[in-house]
């Protein structure tokens, strides 16, 4: 009965995730614009650092009405997300940015797997084929690739795996901290982490973690990488409010679609045919699991948060 007092908001929010999904693989055009001049390392210390700056004022208000829960789960979550944004940094550099985008889309399958493991959920054998059929569709975009770029093709790969880590914190996170909270601290613990992780390897001859002065336009474009990740993320926290999760992850793979477009558009890259064949598998395998998740929750609709 509630949804239909209010139906705008929803109507608003869903507008708001298309065009954040659509907008999000920005983040990593970005990226691949800065090209060999600036290492990954340094793109992911510079936006969370902002990400830092920005979120500021909303955790230090937060931290007026209670202490921040699980200090120790919160910084690993942060060092997770940093590991996650190096690898997809990283990847962009030598691969086509629609490709890295549907490669890291094993990683919604992969939570399905780590929730049965670590969270105690049930996996049916259903959930459990599609799985392995949207693996299998990752292993066909990864294939032409390899023969180009050896082992670096396979950095999606664990950027999809430390990804899937971070969102198995949050969903135990989330149950006793706030979202602004969440956010600033996982700024801040990533903050921290690639700092470490600079000052002690950029000296070591590792491209992924080389240190140099921006120049002015890197560090425009470094701006944008910051403010835009931390405004996506708010987008999709509004956006949570008002629908379902189990209706909101399939709109995920309208990254790819962006993606595809950027990609094109900014670096003439465009995906072989073999390439959409995987791309497809894994957008298929996506939607059948989240369908799966859907139909078994007959009370959703009614739950309000």
């Amino acid at each position: 009965m509630e949804r239909n007092l209010n139906p705008h908001p929803k109507k608003i929010a869903l507008f708001l995730i298309v065009f954040a999904f659509l907008f999000l693989p920005t983040i990593d055009a970005l990226a691949k614009l800065l090209g060999d001049g600036i290492s990954a390392g340094q793109i992911a210390w510079c936006r969370f650092l902002i990400q830092t700056i920005l979120m500021g004022p909303i955790f230090f208000w937060a931290l007026r009405k209670h202490k921040a829960q699980k200090i120790l789960l919160q910084f690993m979550r942060g060092v997770l997300i940093a590991c996650t944004t190096v690898l997809i940094f990283a990847s962009v550099k030598f691969m086509p940015l629609a490709e890295v985008i549907a490669i890291f889309f094993i990683e919604p399958l992969l939570v399905t797997m780590l929730s049965a493991i670590i969270l105690g959920e049930r996996l049916g054998w259903k959930r459990l084929a599609a799985t392995t059929v949207g693996f299998f569709g990752a292993l066909v975009i990864v294939q032409p690739n390899y023969e180009l770029f050896g082992l670096l093709s396979f950095l999606p790969f664990l950027a999809a795996l430390s990804f899937a880590f971070y969102m198995i914190l949050t969903r135990k996170l989330s149950q006793v901290e706030s979202a602004g909270v969440l956010q600033f601290n996982s700024g801040l613990s990533g903050l921290i982490f690639m700092s470490v992780m600079l000052a002690t390897f950029s000296n070591f001859d590792i491209p992924m973690l080389e240190i140099k002065m921006p120049q002015e336009q890197e560090w425009i474009l470094l701006i944008l990488i910051g403010v835009i990740a931390t405004l996506g993320h708010f987008i999709l926290a509004f956006a949570s409010k008002y629908i379902e999760a189990n209706i909101l992850a399939p709109f995920q793979y309208f990254e790819i679609v962006g993606a595809t477009f950027l990609g094109f558009w900014l670096f003439g890259d465009f995906p072989a045919p073999i390439a959409w064949l995987g791309i497809i598998t894994i957008v298929l395998s996506g939607i059948y699991v989240f369908k799966s998740e859907t139909s078994k929750k007959t009370g959703f609709l009614q739950k309000k948060r």
